[in-house]
């Protein structure tokens, strides 16, 4: 009753004719359609299908002198879902194919409509000052600010923005929030302040309602430097608060585990510096980010780190492929001693995973990562990059983690398995291919190989390796 009484006080304001009758507003619309192809690691059920994963997305906007607002439908179309690919534990569910299926009442084709956004925005006009948006939003962590260096730009969208907080926009439904996000700016500096409940969805059509989760998030950002030499810095803090009462994943035994319905209260503290430099050499990048957290995790107490480093190179020839190497390492807190009252394992909160973890069978939990990547820019449309990475489990007492966090109110939303005893997940072989045919057409193609070590050997003895692949178009209207 409370959610039906907020959106519709929400339309009528929308709607309502002294918004409409300050000019004509812009409709946009835009449409995702992927094949995925899964070859999941062999198990006692169906660890190889396909299925077709499509969104559109369309609704209404208006940016006036100093308010905007925007109204945006979600039309997620799920077709094909395996409907046995679901293995007895600790194999699991084999992929996000069978994830999808059992999160929409065990149907194979599925689809809904929903409001992925609708809010209103005061600002102060122009690029700088004041802004508060008030409604549902689409929030990315790290995204505060725009660099003017093109190489920051790239390294803020593809290993910065969403590692704690993020729509989950690669699944096929995502997630929106509902609350307030306030910014200013001034220069090279900027304040965020948000403040919202998460929207279900992610995995399930039906985006309506909420999760009975929300966070409180404050960043400041700033500029550093220019022209050659460009930086910036992050600091900030994010409080999460889950409230539902069901079981959470950890490495605790199952009865206790059930038993803890208390609340999930973490403060997590962190920041970030990027930095790019032009040589003659080409142009050079380093990468620092960092997190630590504290608070509760139900009955015990949460104490938890992770850190990346990274850095790369942009040489200045061969000038045909733009060649960019880099490589990195990052590192998160997992928990050795079950029985100890502390929860040392690192928390993702709500992150969109598949950033940093582009064949999805891993995320940022009790993980080590050290990776290698080359990206080509061969043509203005065309991009290909290509990574190799090792990973293992920081802590051998702790589990693989799965998931992205809560998307309704009866999944925790991330899934662990057992290593039994070891350490090594696997080393992962990728390559992908975007394509920007037009200025509203992109085509994108995705491969990739997991060569499983001792965790994957001990789940699954009748085949260690696994594949993943898609082929997608995207369209804007």
């Amino acid at each position: 009753m409370i959610r039906r009484s907020i959106w519709t006080a929400l339309a009528c304001v929308l709607l309502s004719p002294g918004l409409l009758s300050a000019g004509d507003p812009a409709f946009t619309a835009s449409f995702r359609s992927r094949l995925e192809l899964w070859d999941w690691f062999q198990a006692d059920a169906n660890n190889g299908y396909a299925f077709s994963g499509n969104i559109f997305r369309f609704g209404a906007e208006q940016k006036r002198e100093k308010l905007d607002w925007r109204i945006e439908f979600a039309a997620p179309v799920l077709l094909g879902l395996p409907d046995d690919a679901v293995a007895p534990a600790p194999q699991g569910a084999l992929g996000l194919g069978p994830v999808y299926f059992g999160s929409n009442k065990r149907n194979r084709n599925t689809a809904m409509v929903f409001p992925k956004q609708a809010y209103l925005r005061f600002h102060s006009g122009g690029s700088g000052g004041h802004s508060l948006r008030l409604g549902r939003f689409e929030f990315l962590d790290g995204a505060e600010r725009n660099p003017t260096s093109k190489t920051l730009a790239v390294l803020k969208n593809t290993r910065i923005k969403q590692r704690l907080i993020g729509p989950f926009g690669f699944t096929h439904v995502g997630r929106s929030f509902d609350g307030f996000h306030y910014s200013w700016s001034r220069g090279a500096a900027n304040v965020t302040a948000v403040g919202a409940l998460s929207t279900r969805g992610v995995f399930q059509v039906d985006g309506w309602g909420w999760t009975n989760t929300g966070f409180g998030y404050l960043a400041y950002s700033r500029g550093l430097g220019s022209g050659p030499s460009e930086g910036e810095l992050r600091v900030f803090g994010i409080y999460y608060h889950d409230w539902r009462p069901i079981g959470k994943t950890d490495n605790r035994p199952l009865p206790v585990r059930k038993a803890d319905h208390a609340n999930v209260a973490i403060w997590t503290f962190g920041g970030h510096y990027i930095h790019a430099l032009e040589t003659g050499a080409g142009t050079f990048d380093v990468l620092a980010w960092g997190t630590g957290q504290t608070g509760r995790w139900g009955v015990q107490d949460q104490a938890a780190w992770a850190a990346a480093l990274e850095g790369g190179w942009q040489p200045g020839g061969p000038a045909a492929l733009k060649p960019w190497l880099r490589g990195g390492w990052f590192r998160s807190s997992g928990d050795g001693d079950p029985t100890d009252g502390k929860h040392k394992t690192f928390f993702q909160i709500l992150p969109t995973p598949r950033v940093y973890a582009r064949f999805p069978f891993y995320n940022l939990m009790n993980l080590e990562d050290r990776f290698a990547e080359l990206v080509l820019r061969p043509h203005p449309k065309v991009l290909v990059r290509s990574d190799v990475h090792w990973l293992r489990l920081s802590e051998t007492n702790d589990l693989w983690y799965l998931g992205g966090g809560a998307f309704n109110p009866w999944v925790f939303g991330y899934v662990g398995r057992p290593s039994f005893g070891g350490r090594g997940l696997a080393t992962l072989y990728d390559v992908s291919v975007d394509l920007q045919v037009t200025k509203k057409l992109k085509l994108a193609g995705y491969y990739s190989f997991a060569n499983g070590k001792s965790v994957m050997r001990a789940i699954y003895p009748d085949g260690k390796n696994a594949q993943y692949g898609y082929l997608e178009l995207s369209y804007r209207f």
